[in-house]
């Protein structure tokens, strides 16, 4: 069989990996469950968790066994790796609320491409355990000194590491003993700053039951501009298409630099290698076809094929320069006709879509000449848009040159 490894490293998903070698010819020669997992902090994944879901589908096509770890119990820690300050800790039923959702963002993902996976939520074991026992059994394997040698816990001590914090890597050590033991799992995949909670998992079952498994990690994506992968000044590039719309994720994959084309084909698509390659080489003006085709297929893995379709088909008529129809997929906010005929000031109506998270936001796009109403630059901040503004019972919004927002008015 396949062991998959080769596709993802064609594709530019292998960051570090504890043995590849062996690792490369125990997956050639049977298949191999792993885990990937995903701690429930917000309500939705984004699009910086994209890595791991697309490696985890490819590693499945190839013959191999996936789990999804929902990480209900760890989330009510929370993991320090790339933070710089604690996280916020949440309730368990924000948590329970959370993890519900990102099963679902799973589950229809790999139905999309035909696949299953088995999930499971670590607060099954790690809810009701026994400080004691675990101490005995399980913290005694960890050396202070080896946790403070990686760089997740270096960066923390220069602004502070909780004592609840210290204990994640434990945790999750105790998930990938927990998940080798009762289902042999072998590998747990990730982003490369989980590498030294990964890494331990792997000495603690050696020490525990004498047995070899393995680590794999993928680059931490950021965008050739130099903005984190998934970052907006709007906030994360959500999946969820009721925080962020079909249409906006389109725009945003759309719009990427020219230098992270072919990376993002690799990365975010299901396209045959040499596929990717053909699009990487296309450049000037030609480039736009290879982003259109990235940002079709990634919305097509994400939301579905007809909302793929009908982004894209928005998206042309939006930048043909029409705003009088075929823009259903454009997100829209509907207000009644008689709150406009009354007024609404410009920084409000801005500030209440998807174009700016803010008054002040709003108040920046307008000085900088970036706003603009049916095709109408918005001069001053203090514009009252009333209904002399519509057209056809629309207002459409625009944030620079390729960001829309319909308001739909209702009588």
């Amino acid at each position: 069989m396949q062991s998959g490894l080769d596709e993802l490293a064609e594709r530019g998903f292998i960051q570090q990996c504890s043995d590849l070698n062996a690792l490369t010819r125990i997956m050639a020669d049977r298949p191999v469950t792993f885990y990937v997992g995903f701690d429930p902090t917000g309500e939705s994944l984004h699009a910086g968790h994209l890595v791991p879901v697309f490696a985890m589908a490819h590693l499945a096509r190839a013959g191999h066994k996936p789990i999804a770890l929902i990480g209900s119990g760890t989330a009510r820690i929370g993991d320090p790796s790339g933070k710089t300050e604690i996280r916020k800790m949440l309730t368990v039923k924000q948590i329970q609320h959370n993890a519900g959702k990102i099963r679902r963002q799973i589950e229809h993902f790999l139905e999309r491409q035909g696949l299953t996976a088995e999930i499971v939520d670590n607060a099954d074991w790690l809810a009701d355990l026994n400080y004691i026992e675990f101490l005995r059994d399980i913290g005694r394997h960890f050396s202070v000194n080896r946790m403070l040698s990686f760089e997740t816990y270096r960066q923390r001590l220069e602004t502070g590491l909780t004592f609840i914090e210290f204990n994640y890597q434990l945790l999750q050590s105790y998930d990938y003993l927990v998940l080798h033991r009762e289902r042999d799992c072998r590998l747990q995949v990730g982003g490369d700053d989980q590498w030294g909670n990964i890494v331990a998992g792997i000495d603690l079952i050696r020490r525990v039951t004498g047995n070899e498994c393995y680590a794999l990690t993928f680059p931490l994506v950021t965008r050739a501009d130099g903005k984190k992968m998934g970052k907006t000044e709007q906030g994360a590039v959500y999946l969820d298409r009721a925080v962020y719309s079909p249409y906006s994720f389109y725009q945003y994959f759309r719009n990427v630099p020219d230098a992270d084309v072919e990376r993002f084909l690799g990365l975010y698509t299901f396209l045959p290698v040499a596929e990717v390659r053909r699009l990487g080489r296309l450049t000037d003006a030609e480039i736009n076809e290879a982003k259109e085709v990235l940002a079709f297929e990634l919305t097509k893995a994400v939301h579905g094929e007809s909302e793929a379709q009908r982004a894209r088909e928005a998206a042309w008529k939006a930048f043909g320069g029409s705003a009088e129809g075929g823009t259903e997929a454009i997100p829209t906010l509907t207000v009644p006709k008689s709150e406009l005929e009354q007024g609404i000031g410009v920084l409000d109506l801005f500030s209440r879509t998807e174009l700016c998270s803010s008054r002040s936001e709003a108040r920046r796009l307008v000085s900088q000449g970036g706003a603009s109403i049916n095709d109408i630059k918005i001069e001053s901040p203090d514009t009252l848009i009333d209904a002399s503004w519509m057209l056809e019972e629309v207002l459409m919004l625009r944030a620079g040159k390729k960001r829309y927002f319909r308001i739909q008015v209702s009588q």
